[in-house]
């Protein structure tokens, strides 16, 4: 059993993984001030409270995106399972062959949903990450990472839209009823929700023109389940995407 840690900039993702099934997924939001001892006695209060041991796993993986925790994350871990845990970063075994112009650019969660999509999935393959930001990103035919696209999170947009503009409230990220509203907050909710799921399904058309081909296409990050169903594109829907990726890279390095 096994320990998978995704560290992302508005949420912490932790899920336990016995063989290739994963048994548990917690959350926790995620704080630059906290200290290993903090994340740690978090993490063991969140484990205890489901019945598991801290001490009960064979093994720990790690990916961040935010690198002040990455460390932080390492030790906490250390304290908290008594073992050294395996970080996605350079120099580890992948079997991903990463055709963008500097591989060293690329994000871990991104390596890990990459691999986690080639091993589930058929190529080609559209990545669609939901989170903080929002990325797509593309495995060609061949099973390699050729690139793809950063845009602002569904979050971080509505964010920006509510302290931007004096008269608009924050909003639920929900979808209203219809499309065009004659309610203000409703008006906000049709841009943000659908305004995404029309964003995502018009790059996903540019990029099968680029590709030259249709693609596999799935999604995965917290705010997947909110968008999707409103995209017209076929999306498959995998939450676990990155923890897979964690669990299969951890394996491939596994010593």
């Amino acid at each position: 059993m096994i320990l998978a840690i995704d560290v992302g900039n508005s949420n912490v993702v932790i899920g336990v993984i016995e063989g290739e099934r994963i048994l548990r997924v917690f959350r926790m939001v995620t704080d630059l001030l906290k200290t290993e001892d903090e994340y740690a006695a978090g993490m063991k209060s969140i484990l205890d409270f489901n019945g598991l041991d801290a001490r009960g796993f064979d093994g720990a993986a790690i990916s961040s995106v935010v690198p002040p925790l990455t460390n932080v994350f390492r030790e906490a871990v250390r304290k908290l399972t008594g073992m050294p845990a395996f970080v996605v970063g350079s120099g580890i075994k992948t079997g991903l062959n990463i055709l963008i112009d500097n591989p060293a650019e690329l994000a871990a969660d991104m390596v890990c949903s990459a691999v986690a999509a080639i091993a589930k999935y058929a190529a080609p393959a559209f990545i669609i990450d939901l989170g903080t930001a929002t990325k797509i990103t593309v495995i060609d035919k061949n099973g390699s990472y050729i690139g793809g696209a950063i845009c602002p999170g569904v979050s971080l947009s509505a964010d920006a839209l509510a302290r931007g503009a004096s008269l608009l409230p924050k909003v639920m990220i929900e979808a209203p009823k219809k499309a065009i509203c004659g309610v203000t907050t409703d008006a906000m909710k049709s841009g943000i929700v659908f305004g995404a799921a029309a964003m995502i399904d018009g790059m996903l058309l540019r990029f099968e023109e680029e590709l030259g081909s249709k693609a596999t296409v799935v999604a995965t990050g917290g705010l997947a389940p909110a968008i999707v169903p409103h995209c017209r594109a076929e999306i498959v829907c995998d939450p676990n995407l990155i923890l897979d990726g964690l669990r299969i890279l951890f394996e491939k390095n596994k010593k």
